[in-house]
Protein backbone atom coordinates (compact mmCIF):
# COMPACT_ATOMS: atom_id res chain seq x y z
CA UNK A 1 0.00 0.00 0.00
CA UNK A 2 1.30 3.74 -0.52
CA UNK A 3 2.41 5.62 2.25
CA UNK A 4 2.76 9.20 2.05
CA UNK A 5 5.33 11.35 4.45
CA UNK A 6 5.38 15.06 4.45
CA UNK A 7 8.19 17.28 5.80
CA UNK A 8 9.22 20.63 5.55
CA UNK A 9 6.52 22.48 7.80
CA UNK A 10 7.31 25.15 10.46
CA UNK A 11 6.51 28.70 11.94
CA UNK A 12 7.55 31.38 8.95
CA UNK A 13 7.24 34.90 9.00
CA UNK A 14 4.58 36.50 7.04
CA UNK A 15 6.08 36.93 3.45
CA UNK A 16 8.32 34.30 4.32
CA UNK A 17 8.86 30.79 2.30
CA UNK A 18 8.90 27.38 2.96
CA UNK A 19 9.39 23.80 0.89
CA UNK A 20 7.31 21.15 2.09
CA UNK A 21 8.51 17.45 0.52
CA UNK A 22 5.75 14.37 0.02
CA UNK A 23 7.89 11.17 0.28
CA UNK A 24 6.82 7.87 -1.02
CA UNK A 25 7.76 4.99 0.56
CA UNK A 26 7.16 1.10 -1.13
CA UNK A 27 5.73 2.71 -4.02
CA UNK A 28 6.92 4.81 -6.93
CA UNK A 29 5.03 7.72 -7.94
CA UNK A 30 4.97 8.05 -11.21
CA UNK A 31 1.62 6.40 -12.00
CA UNK A 32 -0.09 8.44 -9.53
CA UNK A 33 -1.32 12.13 -9.53
CA UNK A 34 -0.42 13.64 -6.07
CA UNK A 35 -2.52 16.55 -4.75
CA UNK A 36 -1.52 19.04 -1.58
CA UNK A 37 -4.19 19.79 0.77
CA UNK A 38 -4.72 21.62 3.90
CA UNK A 39 -6.74 22.08 6.97
CA UNK A 40 -7.06 25.27 9.41
CA UNK A 41 -8.15 24.82 12.85
CA UNK A 42 -12.40 24.95 11.71
CA UNK A 43 -12.14 24.78 8.89
CA UNK A 44 -12.63 22.13 6.10
CA UNK A 45 -10.11 20.69 4.13
CA UNK A 46 -9.07 22.42 0.98
CA UNK A 47 -7.19 21.40 -2.18
CA UNK A 48 -3.73 23.59 -2.31
CA UNK A 49 -2.44 22.10 -5.92
CA UNK A 50 -1.86 18.64 -7.46
CA UNK A 51 1.09 17.03 -10.21
CA UNK A 52 -0.29 15.14 -12.80
CA UNK A 53 1.98 11.99 -14.82
CA UNK A 54 2.84 14.39 -17.64
CA UNK A 55 4.01 16.93 -15.41
CA UNK A 56 1.21 19.05 -15.75
CA UNK A 57 -0.04 21.13 -12.61
CA UNK A 58 -3.50 22.69 -10.82
CA UNK A 59 -2.87 24.89 -8.30
CA UNK A 60 -6.02 27.04 -6.29
CA UNK A 61 -6.71 30.66 -6.60
CA UNK A 62 -5.60 31.41 -3.18
CA UNK A 63 -2.25 30.64 -4.02
CA UNK A 64 -1.69 30.56 -7.51
CA UNK A 65 1.65 33.03 -8.40
CA UNK A 66 2.87 31.80 -4.77
CA UNK A 67 2.92 28.56 -4.64
CA UNK A 68 4.70 25.57 -7.16
CA UNK A 69 4.15 22.25 -6.95
CA UNK A 70 6.86 19.72 -8.98
CA UNK A 71 7.90 16.18 -9.08
CA UNK A 72 11.45 14.69 -8.10
CA UNK A 73 11.27 11.51 -10.02
CA UNK A 74 14.60 10.80 -8.69
CA UNK A 75 13.91 11.30 -4.98
CA UNK A 76 10.14 9.80 -5.12
CA UNK A 77 9.12 13.12 -4.07
CA UNK A 78 6.10 15.68 -4.83
CA UNK A 79 7.05 19.03 -3.50
CA UNK A 80 5.31 22.07 -2.67
CA UNK A 81 7.72 25.28 -2.82
CA UNK A 82 5.70 28.22 -0.87
CA UNK A 83 6.49 31.89 -1.34
CA UNK A 84 5.26 35.49 0.02
CA UNK A 85 3.54 33.20 3.07
CA UNK A 86 0.28 34.76 4.38
CA UNK A 87 -1.46 34.23 8.23
CA UNK A 88 -4.27 32.95 6.09
CA UNK A 89 -1.67 30.16 4.83
CA UNK A 90 -1.44 28.61 8.41
CA UNK A 91 -2.83 24.87 8.61
CA UNK A 92 -1.69 21.56 8.45
CA UNK A 93 -0.65 20.30 4.69
CA UNK A 94 -1.26 16.93 3.50
CA UNK A 95 -0.54 15.44 0.77
CA UNK A 96 -2.39 12.34 -0.87
CA UNK A 97 -2.55 10.30 -3.87
CA UNK A 98 -5.24 9.95 -6.56
CA UNK A 99 -7.53 6.67 -6.40
CA UNK A 100 -7.78 6.54 -10.06
CA UNK A 101 -4.67 6.00 -11.96
CA UNK A 102 -3.49 8.26 -15.08
CA UNK A 103 -6.49 10.64 -14.45
CA UNK A 104 -5.88 14.26 -14.66
CA UNK A 105 -6.33 15.54 -10.74
CA UNK A 106 -8.96 17.71 -9.60
CA UNK A 107 -8.94 19.43 -6.20
CA UNK A 108 -11.32 17.47 -4.83
CA UNK A 109 -9.89 15.66 -1.73
CA UNK A 110 -13.00 12.65 -2.43
CA UNK A 111 -11.03 11.40 -4.96
CA UNK A 112 -7.26 11.11 -2.97
CA UNK A 113 -6.56 8.40 -0.89
CA UNK A 114 -3.22 7.20 1.25
CA UNK A 115 -3.19 10.54 3.42
CA UNK A 116 -0.11 11.39 5.15
CA UNK A 117 0.03 12.40 8.82
CA UNK A 118 0.41 15.90 7.79
CA UNK A 119 3.00 18.98 8.68
CA UNK A 120 2.28 22.26 10.08
CA UNK A 121 2.62 25.50 8.26
CA UNK A 122 2.48 28.39 11.01
CA UNK A 123 2.77 31.96 9.16
CA UNK A 124 3.09 34.36 12.33
CA UNK A 125 5.17 37.48 13.32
Amino acid sequence: QLQLVESGGGLVQPGGSLRLSCAASKFTLDYHAIGWFRQAPGKEREGVSCSNIDGTTVLADSVEGRFTISRDNAENTVNLQMHSLKPEDTAVYYCAAQRQLFRQCVLDSSDFGSWGQGTQVTVSS
